[in-house]
């Protein structure tokens, strides 16, 4: 059974951003891997985020069609596989138990599978898909990032039947084509 190799990173919904921010870069002696009004990714060390920062102000349910603001708190723990294999083959093994992921999408620097236990507390199963952190942080610093940093839904299935007629992982890692993904309510940002 395949079991997480490392603990990722903490993402947290805040009504105070810059002070936020301020604080995680002074206590960690973080920097910003990307940082716009709604949305920051800091590290302190070779990942490419140990923790995100979404500014709940910044989702104005006048202003922005379809999202309106939710709690503040962690929104959910990143725990990371050591391949697209193994992230896969869990997604098959949790299926198999009746456990399904509530959003399943590629954000460009991870391959993502998320799910929520019985009290509702968040989790992601991810993949990088950069062999380091350079790779991942030159992609946060891409146009494309910028323009859909949540990413692109992916169909867990078809990557797993792909893997197991033994298509390269390189190529499984690649970021499809496609709209951005809608935002899960289940994500602690609610869809109207």
């Amino acid at each position: 059974m395949a079991r997480p190799s490392k603990l990722a990173h903490v993402v947290y919904m805040t009504r105070r951003f810059d002070k936020m921010l301020a604080w995680y870069k002074d206590v960690f002696e973080a920097t910003a891997q990307y940082e716009n009004p709604a949305l920051a990714f800091l590290t302190y060390d070779e990942e490419h985020h140990r923790f995100a920062f979404i500014n709940m102000d910044a989702f104005d349910p006048n202003g922005k069609p379809g999202v309106m603001p939710a709690g503040v708190g962690v929104n959910h723990v990143g725990y990371t596989f050591e391949n697209v294999g193994e992230l896969l083959e869990t997604y098959d093994r949790l299926k198999q138990s009746g456990i399904m992921p509530y959003w399943r999408i590629h954000h460009g620097v991870t391959l993502s599978v998320y799910y929520q236990d019985p009290d509702g507390n968040r989790m992601e199963f991810q993949v990088d898909c950069y062999p380091d952190a350079a790779g991942a942080n030159a992609f946060m610093q891409t146009e494309t990032f910028a323009k859909n940093p949540a990413g692109v839904e992916i169909d867990p299935d078809d990557l797993l039947e792909r893997y197991r007629n033994g298509e390269s992982s390189e190529t499984l890692l690649m970021r499809p084509d496609g709209p951005p993904s809608p935002i899960p309510h289940e994500h602690g940002l609610f869809l109207q």
